[in-house]
């Protein structure tokens, strides 16, 4: 058995096949997901798994470079936005930069992301585009 926080074989695998600047995301229960992106569906019931749930266990594996949420995010989802990507700096994704775009943009850009992982957030735009970065 794993001994890292990241036990969905799911999660593991798609966090084991990312290159450099592969993109994921982490979103909450009413992203719209274009067709031909892969779907992680983790949502159980309105707020389970929570989206920081999610990430905590990313983060046990991933490295980032660029986190990515909507601009129409309240002052709250942001704060918790930014507050995650200092736990990725921490943790080893010491250069990790942000960006916020416009929910739109969001939507667009997500067909080009390897995954989508559909957690039970249900707060409005608590979307998280995770670049993937490399450990050297």
């Amino acid at each position: 058995m794993k001994r890292t926080a990241l036990l969905n074989r799911h999660l593991s695998a798609l966090v084991a096949s990312l290159g450099h600047l592969d993109e994921i995301i982490v979103a909450d229960a009413g992203l719209p997901v274009p067709d031909g992106v892969t779907v992680i569906d983790l949502a159980v019931s309105p707020g389970v798994p929570r989206l920081r749930d999610v990430l905590n266990a990313l983060r046990s594996e991933l490295t980032i470079e660029q986190a990515i949420w909507a601009a129409e995010a309240s002052d709250t989802v942001s704060g918790v936005m930014e507050a995650e990507v200092e736990l990725w700096r921490a943790q080893g994704s010491a250069r990790v930069t942000t960006l916020q775009i416009s929910h739109e943009d969001f939507k667009q850009r997500s067909a080009g992301a390897r995954a989508v992982i559909r957690t039970g957030e249900v707060t409005p735009y608590a979307n998280l585009l995770l670049v993937s970065g490399v450990t050297f």
